[in-house]
């Protein structure tokens, strides 16, 4: 995938101020053009043996492929799960407009 090509992060939190404050970080930094926090959602997973449930808050973040590391680095960081969900998906089509501003924002 080239460098510039758009993508989205997606990664869940427990609390909507973890989220309010990674999303802060990552457009401040301009390591992302958008983040929309959605939430709460209930999230249903297998950890350590258990199957557990928990409500948590998604972040869905619209970047780069060439600034997913620093996104990474930035969640990772600031994330208080041992091992957060941080997965990126391709956009594969999004209006000119939309797309040109994406890549604006995040070219600080």
């Amino acid at each position: 995938m080239p460098m510039d090509s758009a993508i989205q992060i997606v990664t869940t939190m427990e609390k909507r101020a973890d989220a309010e404050k990674i999303a802060g970080m990552l457009i401040e930094k301009r390591l992302a053009a958008c983040v929309q926090i959605v939430g709460p959602i209930l999230s249903a997973y297998r950890w350590k043996e258990n199957i557990e449930s928990a409500e948590e808050w998604q972040c869905l973040i619209k970047t780069r492929a060439g600034l997913y590391g620093d996104v990474e680095a930035v969640i990772k960081a600031n994330h208080p799960y041992e091992v957060p969900e941080i997965i990126a998906f391709p956009i594969l089509q999004g209006s000119r407009e939309y797309l040109a501003w994406l890549h604006e924002e995040t070219h600080g």
